[in-house]
């Protein structure tokens, strides 16, 4: 297994499928590869030449992902924070990443096909929502919260009033 480039890695735990969306993920960013993928030996608990592991990195930011059967599931609990920088890279990213499975939650938040939480975060909406007039932050909060894809121009007007 490749030695993570940074002290601290995200390890995603896959059942079987740690490859299929390694190869998923970095389809979908700019700037992403897969580095590297370990095979299950002869003599191991899963088929020999199977994938045992995928580094792949996002943005310089290696991840692991790792079949390691399905006794552990992926939670809300921890979730990859996508900072977008306008309203088309927000659609980017929302249907890439709840296509063929994937579905979509509240307040920017969705799962992917494999069960992987994302929140899909445009710039503007930190900006409305620490807006210094309580009263265009609080609108833009409210209308977040009926939200699940982020809609910029709707934030902006809601901000408004």
């Amino acid at each position: 297994m490749l030695t993570p480039n940074k002290k601290v890695t995200p390890f995603l735990w896959f059942d079987k499928q740690a490859e299929e969306a390694a190869n998923f993920y970095v389809s979908i960013f700019p700037r992403a590869r897969v580095l590297e993928v370990a095979r299950w030996a002869e003599g191991s608990p899963y088929p020999a030449g199977s994938a045992m592991s995928a580094t792949f990195e996002i943005d310089e930011r290696q991840f692991i992902a790792f079949n390691g059967g399905p006794h552990f599931k992926f939670t809300e609990a921890c979730s990859m924070f996508v900072s977008c920088e306008d309203q088309s890279e927000v659609d980017r990213y929302w249907k890439a990443l709840t296509a063929d499975g994937g579905a979509p939650g509240q307040c920017a938040w969705l799962k992917d096909r494999y069960g992987l939480s994302w929140q899909i975060v445009p710039k503007a909406l930190g900006q409305l929502l620490s807006d210094p007039d309580a009263g265009r932050a609080g609108r833009a909060m409210k209308a977040m919260m009926k939200m699940s894809k982020i809609d910029i121009a709707e934030l902006q007007r809601a901000a408004a009033g």
